[in-house]
């Protein structure tokens, strides 16, 4: 089927769109799993989001495209938490793997992985992600009703704990125990909602704060992830601009905080702990998992990452403070 007849039929399956010819339409930058349109429709643009079966990486990378789903059921209930931090669902299908949700210009919601390439944020940005990820794990906590909406083990293994993890031992032999130790644990961790793809490339900067999208990790399971894994791009990018070194160093030491303000459901240090020991884990899986960060090219800086993660997951710490601690020493270096 051609994108067009794609577009055309999902738009009708949807309920959004009936006429014969296809409104004005473009492809937008999808990421590695799914694929992403704008549609202009009489009433406003649209976009519309179709997860892949096959992730594009070079490594094969499968994933079940009812993921989609609860993607949905995350945006919906993080809008009733925090009204202001996803975007607002149009229809979904999620027999075809796809869903509408309202478009949001970048006018006027900027990427905060580009206002960080450019060094146009702040820390008060990275706390206000801090606590509206962390306000949506504390209202989720224990809620034996939405964690039912969320089956997702399997899924948030094949995406995340699979690929950056125990396909990270593969190139770490001598670390294969602890990488896949720190799989089961997370794994076995049943708490919260977990948004699972916290990074600046999917959080938009608005008019009244952050907005998160590409929830299709999402899983009921170890709110230390999201912190953990949204705190990696932290420091992955004081390698990657060296010019704003210590704005990304600031935004960590803003973040982290902020995050554990608002943890009630367990003892605050207990699941800064976690965070801590798996942060290290997914440092290394960034460089030698199944989806390195493509802005660090050169071999020396990717040993600079291994060198630092190697460390830490052999020694493990119990605060995040203390992981940011050993990268500037390495920086440093």
């Amino acid at each position: 089927m051609s994108e067009r007849a794609f577009l055309k039929e999902a738009l009708s399956r949807l309920g959004l769109w009936q006429a014969g010819t296809l409104p004005p339409y473009e492809a937008l930058a999808g990421g590695v799993s799914s694929d992403i349109w704008r549609i202009d429709l009489p009433d406003g643009p649209i976009c519309i989001k179709r997860a892949l079966a096959k992730l594009r990486v070079e490594m094969d990378w499968r994933a079940p495209v009812d993921r989609n789903a609860y993607e949905v059921a995350w945006l919906e209930t993080a809008r009733r938490i925090e009204p202001d931090a996803a975007p607002e669902i149009l229809a979904h299908d999620a027999q075809a793997g796809l869903f509408a949700m309202r478009y949001l210009d970048p006018a006027s919601h900027v990427s905060w992985k580009e206002a960080l390439r450019l060094g146009e944020t702040t820390p008060a940005v990275a706390a206000e992600v801090g606590r509206r990820i962390g306000h949506i794990h504390a209202a989720t906590a224990g809620r034996d009703d939405i964690a039912r909406q969320f089956p997702t083990d399997e899924i948030f293994h094949a995406i995340r704990l699979e690929p950056y993890l125990e396909a990270t031992a593969a190139r770490h032999p001598d670390l294969r125990e602890i990488l896949f130790d720190l799989s089961r644990r997370t794994a076995g961790e049943k708490r919260t909602l977990v948004h699972g793809d916290v990074s600046p490339k999917n959080i938009l900067i608005g008019p009244k704060g952050p907005i998160f999208l590409d929830a299709e990790c999402a899983w009921y399971g170890d709110p230390a992830f999201d912190i953990a894994f949204c705190l990696n791009h932290m420091l992955l990018k004081s390698l990657w601009n060296r010019d704003f070194e210590q704005l990304f160093h600031s935004c960590f030491g803003a973040m982290a905080p902020a995050w554990l303000n608002q943890v009630d459901w367990e003892l605050p240090a207990k699941a800064e702990a976690r965070a801590a020991n798996l942060l290290p884990g997914l440092f290394l899986g960034r460089v030698d998992g199944k989806s390195p960060v493509e802005y660090i090219a050169r071999e020396a800086d990717r040993d600079r990452v291994r060198r630092v993660a190697r460390e830490l997951l052999l020694h493990p710490v119990e605060r995040l403070e203390a992981v940011l601690d050993a990268w500037k020493k390495e920086l440093r270096r």
